[in-house]
């Protein structure tokens, strides 16, 4: 038998005609399954509770937003009449100014007293079955995929953080997890963290804390762990390194019960100075760590084509290593992937010609999910696009993030608007999560479809187009006998060795040869010619094949 529909009696009590509040409150319930009653503006006490009884309602809430002296009486001779319902087990929820709220939690006789700070997503998982006030981390599901499905249709905040000392740190991440901003804590970690845990002896402890937190024993990840453990009990993730690839999954499963890995497949390596790996060998340890955390049902990122994009690398080149990322994750048994769709790389990208690029990448990677490869969207600001400029900063995080929701993301990394001038602190985050909630909102109200665009439609078209081009050129690199080029790490190295994947600033690097030349033309970032003029993705890659034949047989 079906459960039967819970019912909401809501309205603005006594003489207040303030209802913006009470109706955005029942629109967040519809969204919760409840059948909703509005009874509106200055509404009688005695007609709020005979409509309750007649409603047999569950959940009655109201509001005042007048003087704070006469609404505490009010609500004191709202809650003597009502002692009956109340008994009965009937719910009540109060919505005031902070003043009135702060009044009303002390009667006691609210289940939810909201004072207008509160963001739509946590005023939703109380319409769920939340007691904000009394929730434990059993109120807060602690696998990725299940709490994106709580939270929805709100996506998950990730936001990155790891300050120079454990103390700070720890301190932080409390703070954070107290303020229920953020869902997931991306914890950063220092560079001898990531390559030489397990390495003192390659330690250099002139760089301790350079880039993040130096961790140093299980211990450590323990202790940031468990300053989480409150608030709204956000999740935590980390970096996967960049050697010793297993024995780090083991310890942070153990340690942080890591929401998911985050892995490059080209990158983290000598070809970028971050690891000990050389390219070929880097392509194997990362397909052997994505089959490991596959086979324990964890979540899986690949990190990687907005490093293409941060070295100004073309537009389809992008859009193939998001393809490649994709497609080797499920060759090697990851079901839930996580496609992480960085704007604003490289920066000098049009928003029009930016929201194409990822469109395109969607697209494309679409066809490789099922039943036993899921594809969860997160989208972030690029790193290298914030201004100085604080009062800038902020304005271009919350516009990157309202372009990001035309994709209706699952997850959204909020990077922090101090990037440019310093790494974030609890407050910085707090404060980006903020402005991110905001604009999410905005854009879960009623977005125009940025997404139909003719020119963004058409954009995204032609690099669906020129990637398959590519993608098949990749294949043709691999030598007889090999029967999935595009997961074969000696094919996809050849694939950067020759040029087919390259970027500009790749120039004098020992694994990619860095030739192609790169420009912003009509908010695109293509190849070109050494006349400067667009190159042809078709002309590029004939081009790069006749070079590469000719070396062989010469």
């Amino acid at each position: 038998m079906a459960e039967k529909q819970k019912t909401v009696v809501a309205a603005a009590l006594g003489e207040c005609v303030h209802v913006a509040g009470v109706m955005n409150f029942l629109r967040l319930a519809e969204e919760a399954g409840w059948r909703t009653v509005f009874l509106g503006p200055a509404t009688p006490v005695e007609r709020v509770l005979e409509a309750a009884r007649r409603e047999q309602a569950d959940l009655v809430g109201v509001s005042y937003r007048l003087t704070p002296e006469t609404g505490a009486h009010l609500l004191g001779r709202f809650a003597e009449a009502a002692d009956d319902l109340h008994a009965a087990g009937v719910r009540f929820a109060f919505a005031g100014t902070p003043p009135l709220a702060e009044k009303a939690a002390t009667l006691g006789f609210f289940e939810q007293v909201f004072d207008g700070s509160e963001p739509a997503d946590q005023v939703l998982a109380y319409l769920k079955g939340q007691n904000l006030a009394t929730a434990t981390e059993a109120d807060f599901p602690q696998r990725t995929v299940d709490r994106i499905r709580w939270k929805s249709p709100y996506p998950l905040l990730r936001h990155h953080f790891g300050l120079p000392t454990m103390q700070a740190t720890i301190a932080g991440i409390a703070k954070i997890a107290e303020s229920r901003r953020l869902d997931v804590i991306s914890l950063g970690t220092d560079q001898d963290a990531q390559e030489n845990f397990f390495h003192p002896e390659r330690q250099d402890p002139a760089r301790t804390g350079a880039g993040g937190v130096p961790v140093r024993s299980a211990d450590d990840y323990r202790a940031l762990y468990a300053a989480s453990r409150r608030g709204n009990y956000p999740l935590m993730r980390t970096y996967s390194g960049t050697d010793d690839f297993v024995r780090l999954a083991e310890l942070y499963v153990e340690t942080i019960n890591i929401a998911w890995c985050a892995i490059p497949l080209f990158w983290f390596n000598r070809m970028d100075g971050r690891g000990p790996w050389d390219l070929e060998g880097s392509i194997r340890e990362h397909q052997t760590i994505m089959r490991w955390y596959g086979e324990r049902d964890i979540p899986v990122e690949l990190n990687e084509p907005h490093h293409w994009g941060m070295r100004d690398a073309p537009d389809t080149v992008f859009v193939a290593s998001a393809y490649l990322s994709a497609y080797n994750a499920r060759a090697f048994g990851v079901r839930d992937y996580i496609a992480q769709l960085m704007f604003n790389s490289p920066p000098g990208l049009s928003d029009a010609m930016d929201l194409a690029k990822m469109l395109a990448v969607i697209e494309i990677t679409a066809p490789l999910a099922g039943p036993d490869f899921r594809i969860w969207k997160q989208t972030r600001t690029g790193l290298l696009s914030y201004p100085v400029d604080p009062a800038a900063s902020r304005a271009h995080l919350s516009a990157s993030i309202y372009l990001q929701m035309a994709l209706r993301p699952h997850i959204v990394h909020v990077v922090g608007h101090t990037e440019a001038h310093h790494a974030a602190t609890a407050d910085d985050v707090i404060e980006a999560c903020d402005m991110a909630r905001r604009a999410i909102e905005n854009a879960l109200r009623g977005q125009p479809d940025m997404t139909a665009d003719p020119a963004v439609r058409a954009r995204a078209a032609q690099l669906v187009e020129e990637t398959h081009l590519l993608l098949d050129a990749i294949a043709q690199l691999a030598p007889p006998g090999v029967t999935d080029p595009l997961a074969d790490p000696a094919t996809l190295t050849k694939a950067v060795a020759v040029g087919l994947l390259d970027a500009p600033q790749l120039r004098n690097n020992p694994f990619a040869p860095g030739r192609v030349v790169t420009r912003f033309i009509n908010g695109m970032c293509v190849a070109v010619d050494d006349q400067g003029r667009p190159l042809d993705e078709k002309q590029r890659i004939r081009q790069i094949l006749d070079h590469h034949t000719t070396l062989v047989t010469t």
